[in-house]
């Protein structure tokens, strides 16, 4: 029941290389990682959704890792740890504290003494095995910046999702018009995200499906109406690797003049970002300066945050947000999603790209038109 990741372990390799640099820093003997993002991230293999494994990086560099049932091919890993996930093809509850006693034995045989962990449920049993054996800090804030700057195997995979997200986007004009149901749209770009996969995804499509508001979920029983917009906020996830974007449609694909210069000033403000975008910038300068043009065409101006990072999680560094004070660096990507909301523009509208940050730029990595008809 493991799933065979499509990561480059000659890539995790080298991520657990930069890894061993901060662990060498802090001066630590080992780092422990149980979250499957992170576990994926550095060895290259990713456990079944119902499974559980952890990783260990020593400071001399070795790693070891431990998987349940059947050992994780082409991992990325110098010794591999088998444990029984499963009696008689029942998923064992107990799964979590099985490796949580296994890193704690390996910890113990190579007497780590400074140990960081994530936060999983491997690391929660961990902790406490550990408590008066080890001095325990986190290794999740490492992990998240050295995540942002996104390697050659982590853009493949998500080109992949974002050729999923444009799919649904060319489906959904298909299929928008007066009287079409939500949940038939959320179906219908499901299946065109599927489709373009060639395979399921890898996490519930989630996001927005919701016609004449400013999103949420598809509603039973609730159709598209003329004169509404249709923001369709798509997150499809291919092989654990997110894309985020974002479209409005005009339903009867005749939007009124309030419509359209909300539209317009959408639009502007992605071109703000555009010119604005390059390394070094400061992400709160961007949601400022998109604040600033909004508040122009409507009271209140950005009604929320301007966009986040995307990678193995939906929401990722750095943050356009003014709650953080996080600065573009060469290689992340990050999404940019301005909206305007109001009764007057049934519902509202809210247009999302994904950007890749280069040495000088910031590269849209959607195709998807943003016209509204």
């Amino acid at each position: 029941m493991t799933i065979h990741a499509m990561l480059d372990p000659n890539l995790s390799r080298q991520r657990q290389r930069r890894l061993l640099k901060a662990m060498n820093e802090r001066r630590l003997d080992a780092a422990v990682v149980a979250a499957p993002h992170h576990v994926y991230y550095l060895s290259a293999f990713h456990p079944h959704w119902l499974q559980f494994a952890a990783m260990v990086l020593f400071a001399d560099g070795r790693s070891w890792l431990a998987c349940g049932n059947s050992p994780a091919q082409g991992a990325a890993a110098d010794e591999i740890a088998l444990y029984e996930a499963t009696w008689n093809g029942t998923q064992r509850s107990e799964q979590p504290a099985i490796v949580a006693a296994q890193v704690r034995d390996v910890l113990k045989g190579a007497r780590a003494k400074t140990v960081a962990i994530d936060a999983s449920a491997v690391s929660a049993p961990l902790a406490m095995m550990l408590a008066e054996s080890a001095v325990l800090e986190p290794i999740d804030p490492v992990l998240w910046q050295l995540r942002r700057v996104k390697d050659a195997d982590e853009l493949a995979l998500m080109r992949r999702a974002i050729g999923c997200a444009d799919a649904m986007y060319r489906r959904a004009r298909q299929i928008v018009e007066p009287g079409v149901a939500e949940v038939d749209v959320y179906a219908e770009l499901t299946a065109a995200a599927i489709r373009a996969a060639g395979e399921p995804l890898t996490a519930p499509l989630g996001n927005d499906y919701a016609c004449g508001v400013g999103g949420g979920p598809a509603r039973p029983g609730r159709t598209a109406r003329a004169g509404e917009l249709y923001i369709l906020d798509v997150g499809p996830c291919y092989r654990h690797y997110f894309a985020d974007a974002c479209r409005a449609i005009s339903v009867d694909r005749n939007p009124t003049d309030a419509q359209h210069r909300a539209w317009q000033a959408i639009v502007d403000a992605l071109r703000l970002v555009e010119s604005m975008a390059r390394p070094g910038v400061r992400c709160r300068d961007l949601y400022a300066a998109v604040d600033e043009h909004l508040a122009r065409h409507r009271d209140g101006g950005l009604p929320h945050h301007l966009g986040h990072g995307v990678g193995l999680q939906p929401h990722e560094y750095p943050h356009l947000n003014p709650k953080w004070d996080d600065v573009l660096m060469e290689g992340e990507v990050f999404t940019a999603e301005p909206g305007l909301y109001g009764a007057d523009l049934a519902g509202g509208i809210r247009l999302e790209n994904l950007y890749r940050v280069t040495k000088s730029s910031a590269e849209n990595m959607l195709s998807a038109p943003l016209e509204m008809t």
